[in-house]
């Protein structure tokens, strides 16, 4: 037997594993990193989070990937080009993260690789009749390996896409494998870029699980807020709050196509952006202050989530919040008043950190290939997920 297979078979065969999940998402800020410890697989799972950091993008590195993001033409050389160089440092983030834990690559097992969406093109969106559903992820699962010496999984949404799936979200398989409940209706929203959701009923087979996006969350406040003031981010949405909501631009935003569109769907920065918001303010000739679109973003925000999230609320319903819309505080109190007499927590409270969480969760689609048996989830087949890369 070729000894790439005879290691993969050592690793399938071994009681617990060690599995570092990788993500960088939507906002194009940074790389998170969760270095687990997995044993069983599927309902029998059991994850021990043994460390986690989030690796900030140097300023040069995030405007690379932005020649590249969500945009409909670029240039084909770079699109090329950067596959590898996001490969190459990502895999530096991991050893270096390593080094820093006194961890050698070698205790490592498997890393579990996202990548980094550059393009989601989903059917609605591109509305051409010739194609499907597709999605592109850069930072190619070899380079990792070869640079890593550690055994790769990548490439996670293009099997979901395969068996009819839009590629996202995934991280529904991994939300109901670690934190479905008996006692409880469980709704993890995650507030990054785009909000997406896993609705858990208590005691409910992998067919009840209900999970989608949502819209966005943090994707336009943050691109009007570094046009507008020059920074990354509104701190605590503390611009927002200093303005002033406007009616008609909120009525307008909910009345978006997506917004209105039945679940399941999925988007990205593809169809919430610059250009087509100030598409939308010349439709309905609003002329506003930048703290005042700020405040109806975050507004539109809270209300597009919880118009969508009504149905799956009851008295035994909690709501558990984590990516970096945890971290805005007025968000969270919109979203509060939103959706009131319903808890709101995070993650934290079911004992993994908000930040850590989607890193984590691919951790577990990573084990699942490995060792487990594919299962519906919702109205997806079962299916396993991931291209393997071999480090010699």
């Amino acid at each position: 037997m070729n000894k790439n297979l005879t290691t993969l078979l050592g690793i399938c065969q071994k009681p617990k594993r060690s599995i570092f999940g990788l993500m960088s998402g939507t906002s194009v800020d940074g790389f998170d990193i969760a270095l687990c410890t997995i044993k069983g697989f599927g309902k029998e799972t059991s994850l021990i989070l043994e460390r986690s950091k989030t690796s900030p993008y140097t300023t040069v590195f995030k405007e690379l990937i932005l020649e590249v993001f969500a945009k409909k033409q670029v240039d084909l050389e770079k699109l090329t080009l950067i596959n590898k160089a996001i490969a190459q440092e990502h895999a530096e983030i991991v050893l270096n993260a390593l080094a820093e834990w006194n961890i050698q690559p070698s205790e490592v097992d498997v890393l579990a690789s996202h990548g980094q969406t550059v393009y989601h093109a989903p059917a609605h969106f591109h509305q051409n009749p010739d194609f499907g559903n597709a999605t592109l992820q850069l930072g190619d699962g070899d380079h990792l390996a070869v640079k890593t010496g550690i055994l790769t999984l990548s490439d996670f949404r293009q099997k979901h896409i395969a068996f009819g799936g839009e590629g996202a979200p995934l991280v529904p398989y991994g939300d109901y494998l670690l934190y479905s409940s008996e006692t409880e209706h469980r709704i993890l929203l995650n507030l990054g870029g785009i909000a997406n959701f896993t609705y858990l009923a208590r005691n409910g087979q992998s067919e009840d699980v209900v999970a989608s996006d949502l819209g966005p969350a943090n994707t336009l406040l943050d691109q009007v807020v570094k046009k507008e003031f020059g920074q990354d981010y509104d701190k605590d949405g503390a611009l927002a709050q200093s303005g002033t909501v406007n009616k008609a631009l909120l009525d307008a935003l909910m009345q978006l196509p997506f917004i209105k569109a039945p679940l399941p769907k999925s988007t990205g920065p593809e169809l919430f952006n610059l250009d087509s918001l100030n598409e939308l303010l010349r439709q309905h000739a609003v002329r506003i202050a930048p703290v005042d679109l700020l405040a109806t973003l975050t507004q539109f925000t809270a209300s597009a989530i919880a118009e969508s999230l009504q149905p799956f609320i009851n008295g035994n319903t909690s709501l558990y919040c984590s990516g970096g819309g945890v971290q805005n505080a007025y968000l969270m109190n919109l979203l509060k008043q939103a959706i009131p007499d319903t808890p709101i927590k995070t993650v934290e409270d079911l004992g993994i950190k908000s930040e850590a969480k989607e890193a984590v969760l691919f951790a577990v689609l990573a084990n699942e290939t490995l060792v487990g048996n594919p299962f519906v989830l919702g109205n997806m087949p079962a299916l396993s997920m991931g291209k393997l890369s071999f480090p010699s």
